[in-house]
């Protein structure tokens, strides 16, 4: 077991992380800049892993990058990308201002690989984090817990790893080979023998749940796919140009300032711009594809609406699923062998944040505007939370539209915060041989 000292620590190298070490290795101060350390879990830098499909896009503009909307002039931009690897005219002659899901994950480890004075290290799973006090109790810092042992002390954290898997109730008791999520299609989908004809439920109506429907015909070849859904049938995303206004940067400060019944009717009204929807190719390809399977004759593809998944249980390697008519009341049982879930995820802040807001002794989990956690007491220390404030910040805050903006708002206020509490002690570089690890974080010496 090891430990170090970083000034601050990065939990997760996905986008949000990303951008705001971008920003600090562009323009933060030395001291701050060599002194920020990205940890991921997983072996590489990417985005949206389970679901890289090969045809699958994102549904952002690529000038929603890192860092375009703060510092067009940057190199680390999807354009330079593009530039570096050989492929902007090829990108251009494409005519779409949307990329490609797995080139946007190609960009992030382009991005990640080619920041100066971050440094990014994967394979490395924060598993607890826990705030470091003085005797009087002024939180000075934190310290990460790592899978492998080591820990990790810092002044600043942010927590950027997104929201946890959402698996309904309904589905906690099968088999791990019997349910695939949709953050872990691709790899999962991998491993399933295609030695049988499968028969596969999609829970969900939205993009994910029709992405793995489609996906799903070519990854395990004469399977029988069931969608069900609890909603009428599949619709298009709402992608007006007067909402997406809602996506604007710009557009957090009115949300953040708006009224909570304001907020609340904001996040409705916008749930089919994100959440409740389909992009339009999808919807057509869909649709298509059942027109032609009906046209054949084969009756392969099925689509339940309006259905509750009420029961879900193992039988004899099978599962069993318990569906519910919305409308007539009555119950049927449908027998599949694999069930995958486009259900999203959990509304709540992931169970990292909420342990760590236990060991604080805070009631709720709040931000600030600048997405600074809220503290009961003193602090010398502070803590960022990305991507999980919808409820404060709009439905924009886990998306990639505001990456760039936010990762500014956040390095403006801990230099700030920095500026108003004159450290007592000298950070470690990160190249410091490591020490000893510490028993808890009462005895780890304050380095605010």
């Amino acid at each position: 077991m090891t430990h170090r000292e970083v000034h601050l620590l990065a939990i997760g190298a996905g986008p949000s992380n990303l951008a705001l070490a971008v920003a600090i290795d562009e323009t933060a101060p030395e001291d701050l800049a060599r002194g920020t350390l990205l940890v991921e879990r997983d072996d590489s830098v990417s985005w949206q892993r389970g679901m890289l499909l090969p045809e699958a896009q994102s549904q952002v503009s690529f000038l929603k990058d890192l860092v375009t909307l703060r510092n067009p002039k940057s190199r680390f931009s999807f354009i330079n990308y593009l530039h570096s690897v050989g492929r902007l005219d090829d990108f251009i002659n494409l005519g779409s201002f949307l990329p490609y899901r797995v080139e946007l994950a190609n960009y992030l480890q382009w991005a990640a690989d080619s920041l100066s004075r971050v440094r990014v290290e994967t394979s490395r799973e924060v598993t607890s984090i826990e705030p470091r006090r003085t005797a009087d109790g002024v939180v000075t810092g934190w310290l990460a817990h790592l899978a492998d042992g080591e820990t990790i002390g810092c002044r600043y954290l942010s927590v950027g790893m997104g929201r946890d898997p959402h698996v309904p109730e309904v589905f906690g008791g099968l088999r791990r080979d019997l349910l695939i999520h949709s953050t872990e299609y691709v790899p999962r989908i991998a491993a399933v023998p295609q030695d049988r004809p499968y028969r596969v439920a999609v829970v969900g109506g939205a993009q994910s749940a029709a992405e793995m429907f489609a996906a799903v015909q070519q990854d395990l070849p004469g399977c029988t796919p069931t969608m069900i859904m609890r909603s009428i049938g599949l619709n298009n995303y709402e992608s007006s140009k007067f909402t997406n206004e809602l996506y604007f940067p710009s557009f957090v400060d009115q949300f953040h300032a708006a009224r909570p019944p304001a907020r609340t009717q904001l996040l409705a009204e916008m749930h089919r711009s994100n959440y409740a929807g389909l992009a339009p190719g999808m919807l057509d390809t869909l649709y298509r594809q059942f027109y032609l399977d009906r046209l054949g004759g084969h009756r392969r593809l099925r689509m339940i609406t309006m259905a509750d998944v009420t029961g879900a249980v193992e039988d004899g390697g099978e599962v069993v699923l318990t569906l519910n008519d919305r409308m007539s009341g009555r119950t049927e049982e449908l027998r599949v062998d694999l069930v995958l879930l486009g259900t999203g995820f959990v509304s709540a802040m992931p169970r990292m944040v909420r342990t760590l807001g236990d060991t604080l002794g805070l009631d709720s989990i709040q931000v600030t505007r600048h997405y600074r956690l809220v503290l009961d007491g003193p602090a010398t220390g502070a803590c960022y939370l990305q991507g999980v404030n919808e409820a404060t910040h709009g439905i924009a805050d886990s998306l990639l539209s505001v990456l760039a903006a936010r990762s500014d708002e956040i390095l403006q206020d801990l230099l700030a915060h920095r500026a108003d509490v004159t450290p007592a002690a000298v950070i470690p570089a990160l190249d410091t041989a490591p020490v000893p690890a510490p028993r808890s974080a009462e005895s780890v010496p304050s380095i605010a």
